[in-house]
């Protein structure tokens, strides 16, 4: 058995047993992949995958195994790699983060110039997606941290730890009737007032949607939400236009750029939530990597982060 027969085995578990789709992402051909794993299996003594005529359909139990022990062999393999890289390229290299659109159009300007700064020879590349496309990015190697509010602290596989927390906001034209509120009658909306307008908000993955209809549905109201976005420049937009009243995240609204909008609080609705930032469980990361944890959250010094891989590569 090789390192090629353990490439072969991940990625085509990876591109859900399309072995086409694995022979492209590993630039060789189909019938080479099909042989290898084949050979391989006959070398084991055991099939690692079910099969239906000669398309894969999944793993056998025991294929299971094997996945996690190749994936264990991997993620060696590629740390033996990195810690080459550390010590012969201390301060260059590549760094994929994968966020949401808030992270990166909200949080990561303020982190991203000072890591520059620092680590001139440092290729920074953002892959923005949904929560969960974020957690399988980082899992299959394809970035190197992510952060999101959801997803990432109930995935397998990944150390989750915490960055800062949040609250919603509210956001109404200046001419609405929620604007006209004294301070603290605006401290005290309730889900009646805002049910009684349309609402534009974000898409049921993004920015604590999920809580948003919770409160709702524990309280039997039923909102009328006329349009979703994961964006929360969007949702301000169509607020601005008449559309209806905007529920974002808190750090999504400044009065001194969205001079058009009134902002009001939704903690005491919606409550508060927590962005994490998440790496692989048992993954080596290069020096730069932990400096801008430390730079995302001050909190997140070596050895809370080490700490954090430690104890999830324990539970996975």
């Amino acid at each position: 058995m090789n390192l090629q027969q353990f490439r072969f085995v991940r990625e085509t578990i990876r591109r859900n047993f399309n072995l086409t789709e694995a022979a492209r992402t590993l630039y060789t051909s189909q019938p080479g992949v099909s042989k290898a794993i084949i050979e391989f299996e006959d070398e084991l003594g055991l099939k690692i995958f079910e099969r239906h005529g000669k398309r894969i359909k999944g793993l056998t139990k025991p294929g299971h195994v094997v996945a996690q022990v190749i994936d264990r062999i991997m993620r060696e393999v590629d740390n033996l790699k990195k810690v080459s890289d550390e010590f012969a390229r201390r301060d260059e290299g590549g760094l994929v983060i994968a966020c949401t659109h808030a992270q990166a159009r909200y949080i990561l300007p303020k982190v991203i110039p000072a890591f520059r700064e620092r680590f001139p020879k440092v290729r920074v590349s953002l892959a923005e997606g949904s929560p969960p496309h974020l957690a399988r990015m980082v899992l299959h190697e394809q970035a190197d941290v992510a952060i999101a509010t959801e997803t990432l602290v109930h995935t397998p596989g990944l150390a989750a730890m915490p960055v800062y927390s949040w609250e919603h906001t509210i956001v109404v034209r200046p001419d609405h009737p929620l604007a006209e509120l004294t301070s603290s009658a605006a401290k005290a909306i309730s889900l009646e007032q805002l049910a009684q307008y349309p609402i534009v908000t974000y898409d049921h993955a993004f920015s604590g949607r999920g809580t948003i209809d919770e409160v709702f549905a524990a309280n039997d109201i039923r909102p009328d939400i006329v349009l979703e976005a994961i964006d929360a420049d969007v949702i301000k937009t169509y607020v601005d236009v008449g559309l209806g009243i905007g529920i974002i995240a808190g750090m999504a609204f400044d009065p001194r750029r969205d001079k058009g909008l009134v902002g009001l609080p939704a903690g005491h609705l919606f409550g508060t939530h927590v962005t994490r930032v998440a790496v692989k469980s048992g993954i080596f990361l290069r020096d730069y990597v932990y400096v801008l944890l430390e730079m995302l959250s001050p909190a997140l010094t070596r050895d809370v982060v080490l700490e954090a891989i430690e104890k999830s590569s324990k539970t996975d």
